[in-house]
Formats: structure tokens, sequence, C-alpha cells
């Protein structure tokens, strides 16, 4: 429950109101230097408080954490606009993982929308440093603007690798845009996989992830192969506080990756 006070090595920003920091890790021994896809840490700004921040960074790598952000409150804010050399408290890792292992052998969707690509990000890392142990992979992502894209220089890099499936689609175009408009169900059509031997890992705006799993449903994707990461008011990590509670699970204990059929029906009611 005691956050490691470490220093901000790098601070880049994506877009208008996200910002990726780098904060190296001294001791490679350390829980903190060594995590799963999809986990996620609590980052504590000074005076001002703590909020969970999925890692976006390469689970192989572990002298470094990095954390992509999106300055929304007034925790986030104060992260994002953190710069070198300036001091974050972190503790964790926490949190479940998305089904990297139990992918292997099997064609794989990454399905992102919005700042979700952050969370699908060490997924892709793996996958992609793993190649030879999937199936066919494919990369959906959408976001309501040009503007608001994630790792674009990744992203080119990604279209062009030739084991990669690659399709970005935008609510809104610019008069420059020439690739797909319209919300990121439209791209299925579009790339090539087995439904019936194809695992699903979806991030972004709910009602997003919940029409995405359902779209796939339609084509034969079966609910026990789709994941979803939920977003949910954490404040404790372990599960005491109670704040993330979803129905009879905790968001920070027993997620953020949740597997579909596990949550579907509660995905559907709007007090939960």
């Amino acid at each position: 429950m005691t956050p490691t006070f470490l220093r901000i090595d790098r601070s880049v920003r994506e877009t208008a109101n996200v910002v990726t920091i780098e904060i190296p890790v001294e001791d490679n021994s350390m829980p903190l230097a060594s995590f799963k896809p999809g986990q996620f840490n609590m980052l504590y700004a000074f005076g001002v408080g703590e909020v969970p921040i999925s890692m976006s960074g390469d689970p192989a790598v572990t002298d470094r954490i990095v954390h992509s952000i999106r300055g929304v409150g007034a925790v986030s804010e104060a992260l994002a606009a953190l710069q070198s050399n300036d001091t974050v408290g972190v503790r964790g890792p926490f949190g479940s993982s998305w089904p990297v292992d139990e992918a292997e052998g099997s064609d794989v969707l990454v399905i992102a929308g919005g700042l979700g690509l952050a969370p699908l990000r060490p997924a892709l890392y793996h996958l992609m440093k793993n190649r030879d142990r999937y199936g066919r992979v494919g990369l959906l992502y959408g976001t309501r603007h040009p503007d608001d894209l994630l790792f674009r220089e990744e992203l080119d890099a990604w279209r062009r690798a030739p084991d990669l499936q690659v399709r970005v689609t935008v609510d809104h175009a610019s008069l420059d845009w020439i690739g797909d408009v319209g919300v990121v169900t439209k791209l299925l059509p579009k790339i090539r996989f087995d439904p019936i031997d194809t695992i699903a890992m979806i991030c972004g705006p709910e009602v997003m992830m919940r029409m995405t799993a359902l779209a796939l449903e339609d084509i034969g994707v079966a609910p026990e192969r789709i994941f979803v990461s939920l977003e949910r008011n954490m404040k404790c990590a372990v599960g005491l506080c109670g704040h993330c509670q979803f129905g009879p699970q905790f968001v920070c204990k027993d997620g953020p990756i949740f597997r579909f059929d596990r949550i579907r029906d509660m995905l559907k009611v709007r007090e939960i």
C-alpha cells in the first residue's frame, strides 16, 4: 500500500491531452519491473491523489515502466503535467492480464477504441515478439478524429509489418484523411481470421466494447474467447475499499481484464 518514489526519465506528448511517461526502475528485481500485458499500477501525484493507470510499455523490458495518461481529472491532469526528473509515486502491478499465453496457436484480434490502445500495446509487443506462436493477428483501432491517434510512429511500423493486419478508422475525418471512417466494428469484414479459432482482446469506451463483443459473437466468436478491459473507480487496488465493485466482483482484484461471457449481462445494467 506504500508507493515507491521514482523519477520520470522522459515525457512524450501523444495528443492534445495524452502524455506517455517513462520511469526507470533501477532494481529490476523489484515487483514494479515485471508485469503482464493488461495490468495496471497506481500512480500518485504529490498533494493531489492516486489513480490507476495501465502499463503501456513492453513487458519484456524490465528496466523501466511506461504509462500513457489522459488528463481528464485533477489527478490525471497533475500526472500528465509531470516532466523529466519529476517524482511520482508508484505501486503495483495489479490486476489480471490479457490471455496472450492462452491465445497461442489461435488467430488473435486486438481491438482498441481511443485511449484503449494503450492497455493493449503491451499485448501487441508480446504478440509481435513471439509471432511464430500465433495464427493471423489483426489490429483494429478507432478514434474520434485523426488528431487523437496514439503511437503514430508505431502504427506506421505495424502497418508495414507483413504478418500484422492493421486497420484504422475515425468517427470524423479531416480533409487529408485517406483511411476508413465509421465505428470500429465496420472493420471486421476487412481482415482475415477464423471466428471459430480466434481470441479477441478489446479495450475502449464501455459501449464500444459491448457492441464489438456482440458483433464478434454474431460472426461466430465464442463469448468465452472474447476479453474486455473495464475501467472503474479504483481506489485501493486490492479489493478492500469497494469503490470498483462490479456486481459480485471487484475490477481492481478480479479484473481489469474479464472474459465477456462472465460479465455480459452486467454490462447491460447502467446502474452497476
